[in-house]
C-alpha cells in the first residue's frame, strides 16, 4: 500500500487513540509473553508508572499511527543520554500488518530521535517477538551489547542514525 494512506503525528500518552493503542500494545505483549490472554487488571498494572511521561519532548517523543484516518498503531523514543535514544512500545493492530505501517513506523520514530539530537537508536525485546526482530533487522538494527536488564529482555539491537 501507498505510504500516503498512513499518516504519522506527535500525540500525548493520555489522547483517546493513544491511551486505546498503549493498552491494545500491552495486551499483546503480554498475553504473548504469558500464553494466555491479559486481564483488564493486569493491563491497568502494566501501565501503571511505566515512564510514558517521557515520552514528549526533550526527553522523548510518541506517535500515533493512522491508517486512512484510523488509529492503527504507535511507538515512541526515548532520550538515554546526548547520543542514544531508545525506541520503545512499536505496535501495530493487528488489522493493520502488512500495509507498510510498520517500517514507516520506525522511519518516522528515528527522524523523532534525530530531532531530539539523537545519533544512535537502541532497543531491547523478546526472543518470542519474531515479528517485531525481523521488522528491526529488516531496518538495519544489529545486535548489541545489553545496554540495560530487565525481565522481558533477551536481545538488544542497535543503529547508526
Amino acid at each position: 500500500m501507498a505510504r500516503m494512506t498512513w499518516n504519522f503525528s506527535p500525540e500525548r500518552v493520555d489522547t483517546p487513540d493513544a491511551a486505546a493503542l498503549r493498552r491494545d500494545y500491552y495486551d499483546d505483549v503480554a498475553s504473548r509473553y504469558w500464553k494466555r490472554p491479559a486481564t483488564a487488571e493486569e493491563i491497568d498494572q502494566g501501565l501503571t508508572n511505566d515512564g510514558v511521561e517521557l515520552l514528549t519532548p526533550p526527553t522523548g517523543q510518541f506517535l500515533v499511527a493512522r491508517y486512512e484516518g484510523k488509529a492503527a498503531g504507535c511507538g515512541g523514543v526515548l532520550l538515554l543520554d546526548g547520543e542514544r535514544a531508545e525506541l520503545t512500545r512499536v505496535f501495530l493492530r493487528h488489522a493493520f500488518r502488512g500495509l507498510g505501517g510498520a517500517g514507516a513506523l520506525i522511519d518516522e520514530l528515528e527522524d523523532a530521535a534525530r530531532g531530539l539530537g539523537a545519533r544512535r537508536m537502541v532497543l531491547n525485546t523478546r526472543t518470542d517477538l519474531v515479528e517485531a526482530r525481523a521488522l528491526y533487522t529488516r531496518h538495519g538494527y544489529v545486535d548489541i551489547p545489553a545496554y540495560c536488564s530487565g525481565p522481558y529482555m533477551d536481545v538488544w539491537y542497535g543503529k547508526e542514525l
